[in-house]
């Protein structure tokens, strides 16, 4: 997880009461579940203010917060959901390999660790565009991942993990090859346009003649502090979305959401020939403290659904739409009863809601964390939006997380009728790195 960072004192802190309150609400808006919290860090901007001779002027209390790029797992992962998101797949340039591929993820890290700093690209020496001049670290993150076509790219199939075997097919794909896979993964997350743009930029501009772009998503959430209070966001069908998360105060958490190192992996009931199984930890110890991101872009078919009455609409993803509570009744976080029917005998919660299909009990414990942001891509030729989900989960394990849960929902989720999936990538997202080191160095360097 994301380590906490505070500089007291600096002009634009904020230490008193009121302040203090305002960081705890910014940092807990998104994601049920999500921790990492992120905390001021007012002199990110400072290396800005430093290219045109200014003081640093003050910063909000969102400008300030500043995520850790070092540590246990990469950032982005529990990191609270961020109001502004860009996901690009790289695919790498003929006759680039291991050594290359090597070299860019340096750069990369060390551009990604600038930035999340609140410092611009290059940190003085090399140009940086200056999109993001007047803004702090905003809660910027950047997370890398490779995808199963990386390791023959670079020779490396002995090493790539059963975690990235292909999915199986499901009847709601509608799947665009161009805009799904790829050999490098790149997720942005900021709260603020500009910065996030800003790393999209320099992310690019760094993968030079080594890597080429092979699709790009933009997304985006509700701005923290835009509520009252911090709630769990809403998607684009107006839907509280996010309730039934994994929480890394549960005991399993780290044993759901990350990939295990070789001892804990030796000890562990995984299934052979998983990335954590005996067999393969050794091989796949780059891995530890990792994890999997499954991307899915959802169309939402918006002009449908919202011909349905609100009380049809609860009774599809199986709670209430205006506080996500369960239609068995109590609030957003009260367990679902699953067995309770009103007083026509019908179960309140239908057979076919979303919200009982996906839920653990109905999958033999699977989870992941989901990680969402939204996107509108504007209007298609048929005049309907183009608008949905940029679906992000993550798991130790793909095979025990998303797919058991996808093949229960693709037998007769009554979701499935408004929605489509259009694009789809699995990447293996390796662990944080310590001081000196950059993402992903265990695999191409061991």
């Amino acid at each position: 997880m994301s380590r906490e960072k505070n500089k007291k004192g600096e002009p634009g802190g904020i230490a008193d009461g009121a302040g203090i309150s305002r960081r705890r609400l910014i940092g807990s808006a998104g994601a049920a579940g999500a921790a990492g919290l992120v905390l001021g860090a007012a002199g990110g901007a400072g290396g800005y203010a430093a290219t045109s001779g200014d003081e640093p002027a003050p910063l909000t209390a969102i400008g300030s917060t500043e995520a850790m790029f070092h540590g246990k797992h990469q950032p982005g992962i529990t990191t609270p959901l961020q109001a502004r998101g860009h996901l690009i797949a790289f695919d790498l340039a003929p006759g680039a390999g291991r050594k290359e591929a090597a070299a860019l993820m340096r750069r990369w890290s060390a551009v990604a660790q600038l930035l999340m700093a609140g410092k611009p690209a290059g940190d003085g020496t090399g140009h940086d565009t200056g999109v993001a001049l007047d803004a702090g670290p905003s809660s910027l993150t950047v997370t890398f991942g490779f995808g199963r076509t990386f390791f023959e790219r670079t020779g490396l199939v002995a090493r790539r993990p059963a975690g990235l075997d292909p999915l199986p097919p499901f009847s709601s794909d509608h799947l665009d090859t161009k805009r799904s896979n790829g050999d490098l993964w790149v997720q942005i997350g900021a709260d603020d346009a500009l910065v996030a743009f800003h790393a999209l930029r320099a992310i690019q501009k760094e993968a030079g003649a080594t890597a080429r772009v092979r699709w790009q998503m933009n997304g985006f959430n509700r701005t923290p502090g835009a509520t009252a209070r911090p709630m769990t966001a809403r998607n684009l069908m107006g839907q509280i979305d996010g309730t039934g998360n994994p929480k890394p105060e549960e005991s399993d958490f780290d044993q759901r959401i990350f990939v295990p190192s070789a001892d804990s992996a030796g000890t562990s009931d995984a299934s052979e020939g998983s990335a954590s199984s005996p067999s393969s930890a050794s091989a796949h110890e780059w891995l530890a403290g990792g994890s999997y991101a499954v991307v899915r872009r959802i169309r939402m078919l918006l002009d449908d659904w919202e011909k349905l009455t609100v009380d049809r609409q609860e009774r599809v993803i199986g709670r209430r739409k205006a506080d996500g509570a369960p239609l068995s009744g109590g609030t957003e976080t009260t367990e679902m009863d699953l067995e309770k029917a009103g007083r026509d005998g019908r179960l309140l919660i239908p057979d076919n809601a979303h919200a009982r299909i996906s839920s653990p009990e109905k999958n033999g414990g699977a989870a992941m964390l989901r990680r969402p942001f939204s996107y509108h891509d504007g209007i298609s030729a048929d005049g309907t939006p183009d608008a949905g989900l940029l679906f992000v989960c993550w798991q130790a394990d793909p095979f025990k997380g998303f797919v058991p849960v996808q093949r229960k929902l693709d037998r007769g989720d009554a979701l499935s009728p408004f929605i489509r999936h259009e694009a789809s990538g699995v990447f293996a997202v390796p662990g944080g790195t310590a001081p000196g080191e950059y993402v992903g160095q265990r695999l191409l360097e061991g």
